[in-house]
């Protein structure tokens, strides 16, 4: 039988993307110095604005867990970036938390554009849940209600990140608008991270001086 690697992080589902949020976060990191003020800062004004206490602490806590595994250059860029850059570090962020995001991303997207075939369907996904369920027993110890949650915010952060747009199906995959600024930064920190945006590490160099 597969050996279990690392349980996976599945309560994600507080937020989706939301680059415009991720960026109020990262300023007010800047701002601060430091999480835990920047945390206090952010839910004392509300900044969030969420209708509830209970709503702004779990949407903060997903978003400031999430921008903890950027680098001091990645936050600059979601900070003060464009909003297509805000977009992609928002997305490597979230590919840097939750190791489930990144694999569907990398073994399923992009291995269908590779076999011209970007066409989304339902029966991938789950195909690809089934695989991982047997690494991850934590998957199959979800209620339906929220492998349908997972399903539905995972599927709004790629469309938000412009890795899938509605068409046929699910959607259909396409590769997204990447900038300079954001092959540099993801550079700063590992190339494997490429992945997160379909740009093979041996294509990272070229994509730097477009």
């Amino acid at each position: 039988m597969p050996v279990p690697s690392t349980t996976y992080n599945l309560s994600f589902t507080a937020a989706s993307l939301r680059p415009e949020l991720a960026r109020i976060v990262s300023e007010c990191y800047l701002a601060e110095g430091n999480w835990a003020k920047a945390k206090n800062r952010l839910l004392a004004s509300n900044a969030l604005q969420c209708r509830s206490a209970a709503s702004a602490i779990r949407l903060e806590r997903e978003l400031r867990q999430r921008l903890q595994t950027l680098n001091h250059e990645q936050i600059n860029l979601l900070a003060q970036g464009t909003a297509e850059d805000r977009a992609a570090m928002a997305w490597l962020a979230v590919c840097k938390h939750i190791p489930f995001v990144f694999e569907f991303a990398t073994e399923i997207l992009m291995e269908k554009l590779v076999s011209h075939d970007p066409v989304l369907r339902n029966s991938d996904y789950e195909a690809y849940v089934e695989s991982k369920a047997l690494l991850h027993p934590e998957i199959g110890r979800l209620t339906a209600k929220s492998k349908n949650k997972i399903r539905q915010v995972l599927l709004r952060m790629l469309v938000e990140a412009g890795l899938l747009e509605t068409g046929n199906a699910l959607g259909i995959i396409q590769r997204p608008v990447v900038s300079p600024a954001v092959v540099r930064a993801v550079t700063s920190d590992n190339p494997v991270w490429l992945a997160a945006f379909f740009i093979p590490q041996h294509q990272y160099a070229d994509s730097l001086v477009r």
